[in-house]
C-alpha cells in the first residue's frame, strides 16, 4: 500500500541557497512531480539554536511539519548537543513526545541534527512523490542534502499496543479483586478503578488520533485535487491514482482504529 506522504529536510549551506531550494520545491509541485502540503525554513545559529525563518503550516495539512519543526527546536534547545542528549533532558520531553506521535525514526532525527550544523539552513516539508529522483536531482544541483522519512503507521500500532497493555492490566486487576480477601477488597476495587481509567484514556487517544488523521488526510486530498485541476492529462491520472491509494490507506487505518475502540468498550463493559 502506498504511504500517504514523506517528511523531507533539505539542508543547505546558507539561507540564500535554502530559499532557492524552496522555490525549486514549489516548481516541482507546479510541475506535478511532487505534491507539497506544507513547508518551513529553519536555520541553526552559530551557537546551535534552531529558529524558524518562514513557515507555511496552516490547517490540518500543516500539522505534521508544524509538529516536526517544533519537536526539532525542542530537541536542539540545548544547542549542539545531538538528539540523544536532547531526548534525555527534561526540557526536551514535550518535543520528543510530539516527534514520537509523528512516528519518525531516531535515525531520521539524528541525521538532521548532524547535517544541520551551525550556520546552515534547511527546508522542511511534507510531500507526496512517486519517485525520489526529481526532488533529489533538483536539490543536488543546488547543493542541498536530502534527508527523507516515510510517514508510516507506527503511531497506530503503538496505540494498539497501549490498549492491549491496558486491557491486560484491567483483566489482571479484576482477577485479583475476585480472589481478594475481605480486608483487601477496598484496595483492589481502587486498583480496578484506576486500571479502567487508564484504559479509557487509551481509548480517548484512539478517538483523537482517528479524528486528527481523518482531518489531515482530507486536507491532503483537497491539495491533490487542486493540483489535479491545473495538471495535464497524464499528470492528472497519476494524481487521481494517488488520491485513490490514499483513500484506501485511510479506510484501512481508520477501520483498525475503530476495531481497537470497540474492543476497548467491550473490555470496559465486562
Amino acid at each position: 500500500m502506498t504511504k500517504i506522504s514523506s517528511f523531507v529536510a533539505v539542508v543547505f549551506p546558507d539561507e540564500r541557497k535554502a530559499y532557492e531550494g524552496l522555490r525549486a520545491l514549489k516548481k516541482l509541485h507546479e510541475e506535478c512531480s511532487i505534491t507539497m502540503y506544507s513547508n518551513a525554513v529553519v536555520q541553526r545559529s552559530a551557537e546551535g539554536w534552531l529558529s524558524v525563518k518562514e513557515k507555511q503550516t496552516e490547517g490540518p495539512a500543516g500539522t505534521g511539519v508544524g509538529a516536526l519543526v517544533g519537536g526539532l527546536i525542542g530537541l536542539l534547545a540545548g544547542g549542539p548537543v545531538g538528539v540523544a542528549a536532547g531526548v534525555a533532558s527534561g526540557t526536551a520531553l514535550g518535543a520528543f513526545r510530539d516527534l514520537f506521535n509523528l512516528g519518525v525514526s531516531d535515525e531520521f532525527l539524528d541525521t538532521i541534527s548532524k547535517e544541520l550544523t551551525a550556520g546552515k539552513t534547511a527546508v522542511v516539508a511534507e510531500i507526496s512523490e512517486e519517485w525520489v529522483t526529481p526532488l533529489d536531482s533538483r536539490m543536488g544541483t543546488l547543493g542541498g542534502i536530502v534527508v527523507r522519512e516515510l510517514r508510516d503507521d507506527f503511531i497506530n500500532e503503538e496505540l494498539q499496543r497501549r490498549i492491549d497493555r491496558r486491557k491486560a492490566e484491567l483483566a489482571q486487576r479484576r482477577a485479583e479483586l475476585a480472589a481478594a480477601r475481605a480486608e483487601r477488597l477496598d484496595t483492589m476495587k481502587e486498583a480496578v478503578n484506576k486500571a479502567e481509567q487508564r484504559l479509557r484514556m487509551a481509548a480517548d487517544s484512539v478517538n483523537a488520533r482517528a479524528k486528527r488523521y481523518h482531518e489531515e488526510t482530507e486536507a491532503k486530498i483537497h491539495a491533490l485535487q487542486d493540483q489535479a485541476k491545473k495538471a495535464g492529462a497524464q499528470a492528472k491520472s497519476r494524481i487521481d491514482d494517488r488520491i485513490a491509494q490514499i483513500r484506501a490507506h485511510e479506510r484501512e487505518d481508520l477501520a483498525n482504529l475503530e476495531q481497537a475502540r470497540k474492543l476497548t468498550e467491550e473490555a470496559l463493559r465486562l
